[in-house]
């Protein structure tokens, strides 16, 4: 089998995730093992606690979601290697929405689980401060085409930061900026025809007002080893692979995918046209699932949620 791996990001993530595979699998027992052990300093209560039984409000925050949806991801597609052998062993590529994209690497062999671990914790506590250091939120926009979103952007900026963050699936667009050009901009949306959604986010994600953020990822990825992916790894940044022969590359890219937009749509559109393999999406959720629908129907995903 030539399995394509689709990683989950923030947002994906929900109360219980990875309880299944953590009940069914030793391989995922000793991922959540060991990430509960690495983050024993970050957090209250162990971070399996925290996805099997914690506060919703508690998960839901990005320092906390962020290392938890890489660890269930992981503890999926290991007990996936474990129940399935070689058809999972050898991904012919890997793709990970936004923080997604950490887990994809990992996934081909750029780094360490541990290695891994420790950056998306670091990534997820440096966007929450960037994050409570701005005011910046986040706007869904409903069937605007790439130019009309960006139209909606022009026109609600002003003299303030707004930007096409999120290029989740054609018609779906997240925009993401300081507070009241969010505003302005669902009323323009909504003048333009498109329904806006004000998102329920710490805050602006993937713009300039996370430039805190990644000038202290850009100094926690260079302190960190990286090794030639195994396959290709789709960049957010690009929607292309990541270049294999420059490894700094993709640690520069990284870094600009925290201010940079997340271009799934296209990277999806790039996978579909180029591998020809099996779609998985790995826990948590079915959001990866549902966009690739909406990107190429013809293209079925099978979702790992939950053991089958």
């Amino acid at each position: 089998m030539n399995a394509i791996l689709l990683c989950p990001g923030q947002g994906a993530q929900s109360l219980g995730m990875g309880k299944s595979w953590f009940e069914s699998s030793p391989a995922a027992r000793d991922v959540f093992a060991t990430a509960d052990k690495i983050l024993a300093d970050d957090f209250q209560s162990p971070i399996s606690e925290l996805c099997f039984e914690g506060a919703a409000e508690r998960l839901n925050q990005t320092d906390a979601a962020q290392p938890a949806l890489y660890t269930c991801a992981i503890a999926s597609y290991n007990a996936l290697r474990e129940q399935f052998g070689d058809e999972f062993a050898h991904p012919i590529c890997t793709a990970g929405l936004s923080l997604g994209e950490y887990t994809a690497l990992h996934l081909a062999g750029v780094f360490s689980f541990e290695d891994g671990l420790r950056l998306v914790a670091k990534r997820g506590k440096y966007m929450q401060q960037a994050a409570l250091a701005s005011s910046g939120g986040m706007v869904a926009v409903t069937r605007p085409t790439d130019e009309e979103a960006e139209q909606i952007c022009e026109k609600a900026r002003q003299n303030d930061v707004l930007v096409c963050a999120n290029y989740n699936a054609p018609g779906q667009i997240v925009l993401s900026g300081s507070k009241p050009a969010c505003e302005r901009a669902v009323a323009i949306a909504s003048e333009m025809g498109h329904r806006a959604t004000v998102l329920t986010v710490a805050g602006a994600f993937h713009s300039d007002l996370m430039a805190p953020a990644a000038e202290r990822m850009a100094e926690a990825l260079d302190e960190c080893s990286f090794s030639t992916p195994k396959c290709p790894v789709v960049s957010n940044v690009t929607a292309e692979p990541h270049d294999a022969e420059h490894l700094d590359r993709m640690k520069e890219l990284l870094v600009k995918q925290i201010v940079s937009p997340v271009k799934w749509n296209q990277s999806c559109v790039w996978i579909v046209n180029t591998m020809d393999g099996e779609f998985h999406e790995l826990a948590p959720g079915k959001v990866l699932t549902g966009l690739m629908r909406r990107i190429n129907r013809e293209t079925k995903v099978i979702n790992h949620d939950q053991p089958k």
